[in-house]
């Protein structure tokens, strides 16, 4: 599904003269290259604060942590996507709302939110699912008419940017209140482990948010909230800031693979394409197709067997996991997401896919949908 190795192979001169940097410094954790990195990160998303962390699943909920929310408060996120959105908010003692996403984008579904909203929600966290944003503009407005924080789960979407109606455009996570992402391997802009990142353009909640990541500690050994421990490591730093002067590259690759696709498919009526939502760029953290009038499962054994590998993200929604059951929901209340689950199938998707790969992964997929 990712080449990280070749990846490597193009980049390997900075790649390992950072991590040497890093070892020669012996400043393991909160050294300079960290810094530099967030700095860097700044400049690129546009974002006035970049507090990097230990995953994207720590960025959520010190997110979340960092909002003042009391137990039993709700906070609105989709059905289908990954588990850790939902997670975080459980961990915290709130309430988890889910919501049916659009079928053609499999993002929120932004009427859904409305007729979620309660007396008791306090924040909307849209996912940026498979690379594109949430339609955000309607959401924020929406989120401003109720007084609702917006936290955006960005970690399938850096680089992303939505398109406002008055001509403004911001990168997926710096729009709402704080924004989320994730540096796992596979990620457009990925370290070599762990790793993640928080944006915001508010310096209280900035301020709020790093002491959260730091035990609640501000001042040495004083602990003024109850916090975590969640840092971005140096040689992860390091990594990722090496890759980062290529991300506009590596998104441009993936756009192209991603076109390739498009128009081999186009027009099959059993291989449905991603649908774009209108105000966003793609950036393909997943190329995901909707396998319909075809057997989905059957598709990718057959792939499987001629060497292509394909994957399904996700063949459960949140409020059909054993974890997450909830008498407020039954099977049936989100026909979307229940039906995507069922046949969504993601192709090989990173930035050395060349054209012989992508022809031989087409022809493939084509002949078993016959």
């Amino acid at each position: 599904m990712v080449d990280l190795q070749s990846q490597y192979a193009k980049i390997k001169q900075d790649i390992d003269a950072g991590i040497q940097q890093v070892l020669d410094s012996a400043a393991f954790i909160k050294g300079p290259k960290v810094a530099e990195f967030q700095e860097h990160l700044e400049a690129y998303t546009g974002a006035k604060h970049v507090i990097p962390v230990g995953n994207g699943t720590d960025a959520l909920q010190i997110a979340l942590m960092a909002l003042g929310l009391k137990a039993g408060d709700e906070v609105i996120t989709p059905t289908f996507t990954f588990i850790a959105t939902a997670e975080v908010v459980a961990l915290l003692g709130l309430t988890p709302v889910v919501v049916d996403v659009d079928w053609e984008t499999m993002n929120m579904d932004i009427e859904a939110v409305r007729r979620a909203i309660t007396p008791r929600t306090k924040a909307i966290v849209p996912v940026h699912l498979f690379g594109q944003c949430a339609d955000m503009e309607p959401l924020m407005a929406l989120a401003k008419e109720h007084h609702l924080f917006v936290v955006e789960d960005a970690c399938q979407a850096i680089g992303a940017k939505y398109s406002f109606s008055n001509g403004e455009t911001k990168q997926a996570g710096t729009i709402g209140d704080i924004g989320c992402t994730s540096f796992f391997p596979s990620k457009n802009l990925g370290c070599y482990g762990d790793g993640g990142a928080i944006f915001t353009n508010n310096d209280e909640l900035a301020a709020t948010m790093r002491a959260v990541a730091n035990h609640g500690m501000v001042v040495r050994y004083h602990h003024d909230r109850i916090g975590v421990n969640s840092r971005l490591d140096s040689i992860q730093a390091a990594v990722l800031d090496a890759k980062l002067p290529h991300l506009d590259e590596y998104i441009a690759a993936r756009q192209q693979a991603a076109a390739y696709y498009d128009k081999a498919f186009a027009g099959n009526n059993k291989l449905l394409i991603p649908g774009r939502q209108a105000h966003s760029t793609h950036v393909f953290h997943q190329y995901t197709l909707r396998v319909v009038g075809s057997d989905r499962d059957r598709l990718r054994e057959g792939l499987a067997e001629k060497g292509i590998p394909a994957m399904i993200y996700y063949p459960i929604p949140l409020h059909q996991q054993k974890a997450y059951l909830d008498p407020r929901y039954k099977d049936g209340d989100f026909p979307v997401a229940e039906r995507l689950a069922k046949c969504v199938l993601s192709l090989p998707m990173h930035t050395e896919l060349d054209e012989e790969q992508l022809e031989y992964i087409v022809n493939n997929v084509l002949d078993l949908v016959k």
